[in-house]
């Protein structure tokens, strides 16, 4: 059983491990030990933190690891509201056009704006999952327990949530976007900017990036045809979110142009569907699955598993493997979502 928990110190070498293995273009997961461990420690922080009534600095890290075994499968977070303390850059793609009624010409262009919209939004990221364990109701655990949670715990988050999908790159890290920016801007490779990205050293960009906007049509055809293109490895991913209500807004990264897709929190589907119900433990014969967490925010657990819902007394029975997996008792509460 795949159970999902707050990341702790302890963790580092798993979560390097997930670092390593999600290549190229993964930003949120460097390799880079101080950063890791940094990562880490603000998250034990974050779930520690008390009084906490609206969003701010906090970052939320977890991992979903096997009950049986305790490997660490895989990692995903939340950024409670990005832009505080560094700088959070996008693209915005927009329309104008360029208009001669006396020569009869309308000429329809498109531009990418720099700038910060998304400041103070909470970001969902940091969502990898290890190739052994992506099968069964995994990888929808790994994605959705942050909807549970957000469902469970709603004053902690932004009303805007929002992604950032890794946008396309070659095997070697190479993305044809940032390649034209490369030759007309920067004198960094990918890879580079991608990491000093990581690590938080973002000043190079508002050093170097153009501050007026940018033609789309002036880049190169092979620059132009990636803008708004997620990266193969994460078209599932993508196409999870558009099923939650998910869409993108125009917004693109500033290295790769991979889409960023938003939601208002209410709005997304996992959110709006999922139920609190009180606990019964004991053994039953259901097969209905569902994701389920706890209603603990420092002691987060997440799982998936089948449970009996009763909807007109709002009770599940769930098995006391799964109970002690959530940590949880006869009376207690949890939240479902049917699968």
């Amino acid at each position: 059983m795949l159970v999902v928990r707050p990341i702790a110190i302890s963790d580092y070498e798993a979560l390097h491990t997930c670092a390593v293995e999600s290549g190229h273009g993964f930003t949120s997961l460097p390799v880079n030990e101080e950063l890791l461990t940094n990562r880490i420690k603000h998250s034990e922080y974050s779930f520690t933190k008390p009084n906490v009534t609206s969003p701010s600095d906090e970052g939320y890290l977890m991992v979903g690891f096997d009950s049986e075994t305790g490997e660490v499968a895989g990692t995903t977070g939340i950024e409670a509201a990005v832009g505080w303390d560094v700088p959070f850059y996008s693209y915005h793609i927009s329309t104008i056009v360029h208009s001669s009624p006396k020569l009869n010409v309308n000429n329809v262009v498109k531009l990418l704006t720099f700038g910060n919209n998304y400041t103070g939004c909470s970001e969902i990221c940091t969502l990898f999952l290890r190739p052994e364990f992506r099968q069964g109701l995994n990888g929808k655990l790994m994605s959705k327990c942050r909807f549970l949670m957000m469902a469970e715990h709603p004053h902690r988050f932004s009303k805007t949530i929002f992604a950032e999908m890794r946008g396309v790159s070659d095997e070697n890290g190479n993305s044809p976007f940032w390649q034209w920016l490369q030759e007309h801007f920067f004198s960094i490779d990918f890879t580079m900017a991608d990491y000093l990205t990581g690590i938080g050293k973002k000043g190079f960009i508002a050093d170097l990036m153009p501050k007026l906007p940018i033609y789309i049509n002036l880049l190169s055809k092979e620059a132009q045809a990636v803008i708004g293109q997620v990266h193969h490895k994460t078209r599932p991913a993508l196409k999870l979110l558009e099923k939650e209500g998910f869409t993108c807004r125009n917004y693109v990264d500033i290295f790769d142009a991979g889409p960023s897709v938003e939601c208002d929190i209410h709005n997304i589907d996992s959110v709006r569907n999922s139920v609190r119900v009180k606990v019964i433990v004991a053994e039953h014969s259901s097969s209905q699955d569902f994701l389920m967490c706890n209603s603990s925010f420092e002691n987060f657990r997440a799982t998936a598993a089948k449970a009996a819902f009763n909807r007109e007394d709002g009770s599940a029975i769930i098995s006391p493997k799964v109970a002690k997996a959530l940590k949880v008792d006869n009376g207690d509460f949890i939240r479902i979502l049917a699968q």
